[in-house]
């Protein structure tokens, strides 16, 4: 059988002037040229080639010798060549760009973006990119709990927390509780896996342990305050919202940072405000 977005070792059962047919074990039943371009010297019917089949301009199943850098099941970063009013086209090694349709991307890609894409046939039958990546992503990875790893959001689920393709290719979530900060899709962040579940996904924190945590957020609270000028308009007993939206820590995280700038000397507090010393 004849596999759409995959590498065969396909056999020639006919050479013509403009390629080869290629077939598996010789079904020439089911068959696809490999152009004479790609066909290497002195091949001939009975011989074998490793070829990917893709669709050409015109939706026709062709082989090629030349390797994609995008093949099904996998997952790579492409380069949006051009956009168009129905989607992307992905520069991804082959003579034809790849198919990235706008209700495919989670977030809208403009030229000299590299998305994270995976394969898959579309209901006409065409090889597609979608930037949905969750199915083809591996629970395979060399990481262990405390370990670095770095990866790309590719989605965000406001119950859950943010998805992770850590290098590109292993599942991983930041749980709803240990975002910090703004994360968006498509950002790239440097995590520490605090789980390794059992079915293989990752759990990450982009926090440092909290004693490693507090002495950043003590950090960010004064930087803050160097921005505005040395006073912030509010307290710890302000809402966990305006804190939230304010400097990117929960109340919590707030209250401890505070606590050990009032501890150092380093601020003071109002009744409406905290000042820089």
């Amino acid at each position: 059988m004849l596999k759409l977005g995959e590498k065969q070792l396909l056999r020639i059962v006919k050479k013509v002037s403009f390629g080869v047919y290629l077939a598996e074990n010789g079904n020439a039943e089911e068959k696809v040229l490999l152009p004479a371009a790609q066909v290497p010297p002195h091949m001939e019917p009975g011989d074998e080639l490793e070829v990917f089949l893709y669709r050409d301009s015109k939706d026709r199943l062709i082989s090629t010798t030349a390797e994609p850098l995008l093949k099904m099941g996998e997952t790579a970063r492409l380069r949006v060549s051009d956009v168009n009013q129905y989607g992307a086209f992905l520069d991804w090694g082959l003579e034809k760009d790849l198919f990235l349709p706008f209700k495919e991307q989670t977030f809208r890609v403009k030229p000299q973006d590299r998305p994270l894409v995976a394969l898959y046939i579309d209901k006409s039958g065409r090889l597609c990119a979608t930037m949905k990546v969750y199915t083809c992503l591996s629970t395979q990875s060399p990481y262990q709990k405390e370990d670095r790893v770095e990866g790309v959001v590719y989605e965000i689920n406001p119950e859950l927390g943010a998805f992770v393709a850590v290098d590109d290719r292993y599942s991983a979530l930041i749980p709803k509780k240990e975002l910090y900060g703004e994360i968006r899709i498509g950002d790239t962040v440097t995590a520490r896996v605090t789980a390794v579940r059992e079915d293989g996904k990752l759990d990450l924190s982009v926090r440092e342990k909290a004693y490693l945590q507090m002495e950043k957020d003590a950090e960010r609270l004064l930087e803050l305050l160097d921005g505005k000028k040395g006073v912030l308009p509010f307290t710890d007993k302000a809402s966990p919202e305006v804190i939230k939206r304010e400097t990117g820590m929960s109340k919590n995280e707030f209250k401890r940072a505070v606590g050990r700038l009032l501890k150092a000397g380093k601020i003071e507090m109002t009744e409406n405000s905290i000042r820089r010393k």
